[in-house]
């Protein structure tokens, strides 16, 4: 193995953090590998206790409002 210090690419840092790299796709659209914040994993919650609720209650027949 050769070690290529004149090579144009950046050098990689070994202590940065997965979360840390950046994948590009183009215009504003960037993702990056890390945790889900504690704000969206409580909203994730609440719409599924939301949805669960909602299934149960109006499962089947017309609908709100429609039963006559």
């Amino acid at each position: 193995m050769t070690d290529n210090t004149d090579s144009d690419e950046p050098a990689t840092d070994k202590k940065t953090a997965k979360h840390e790299h950046l994948e590009q796709y183009g215009g504003h659209i960037s993702s990056y590998h890390g945790k889900v914040h504690w704000w969206l994993a409580i909203v994730y919650l609440i719409l599924f206790i939301w949805a669960m609720y909602y299934g149960f209650v109006y499962w089947g027949g017309l609908g709100p409002g429609l039963d006559y």
